[in-house]
């Protein structure tokens, strides 16, 4: 792991191809947190894990990125807050009349569509996150790590450089907290 952090390091400096070594070294990994967000995702999701790994990559080490990196973990985190605005773009892209509004797209041979399950509001979820985050940053990193990039409780408290009990602790706080605003009545 300490070749990432060299390598990000290379790319602060400006170093031309510290970012074609970089991608090998972390490519799996990101790919895996991908995979799991978008498991998560409703069905119908257009967008695919290979694709957000690839658009979060460009935005953090991309020509315009020019974002300095503390550690793994920062890197890992900044993966994380990209691929939260990603999928949070590609939900308010899809609410747009222009790409059907509220329309549902809907299985013509399942009979039970009553029965499923409503979609997650990842919008409303990313507006909590950004109240939550202006309150207590630490616990709004923690939920980006595990429900927007899918670590477990001990990854995101490594990444964190925190105790996997004061991760636990925060996880539970930013539940409890986003709980209570998000069912919040509306008017």
């Amino acid at each position: 792991m300490a070749d990432i952090t060299q390598i990000l390091e290379a790319i602060e400096r400006g170093e031309a191809n510290a970012a074609d070594r970089l991608l090998p070294l972390v490519y799996d990994e990101l790919r895996k947190l991908a995979a799991a967000r978008m498991a998560a995702e409703a069905s119908g999701q257009t967008l695919q894990p290979t694709a957000l790994v690839h658009e979060a990559y460009l935005r953090i080490v991309g020509k315009d990125a020019g974002q300095p990196w503390n550690s793994r973990g920062h890197f890992f985190g900044a993966a994380a807050e990209a691929m939260r605005r990603i999928l949070v773009e590609a939900a308010r892209r899809k609410g747009r009349h222009k790409y059907g509004g509220d329309r549902r797209r809907v299985d013509l041979d399942a009979q039970a569509v009553a029965a499923q399950p409503p979609d997650d509001d990842v919008v409303a979820v990313s507006e909590a996150l950004d109240d939550l985050a202006a309150v207590n940053a630490q616990a709004a990193e923690v939920v980006k790590l595990r429900y927007f990039a899918g670590f477990t409780g001990h990854e995101a408290a490594d990444l964190l450089g925190v105790s996997p009990r004061k991760a636990d602790q925060l996880w539970a706080y930013a539940r409890a907290w986003l709980l209570d605003r998000l069912t919040e009545p509306t008017g």
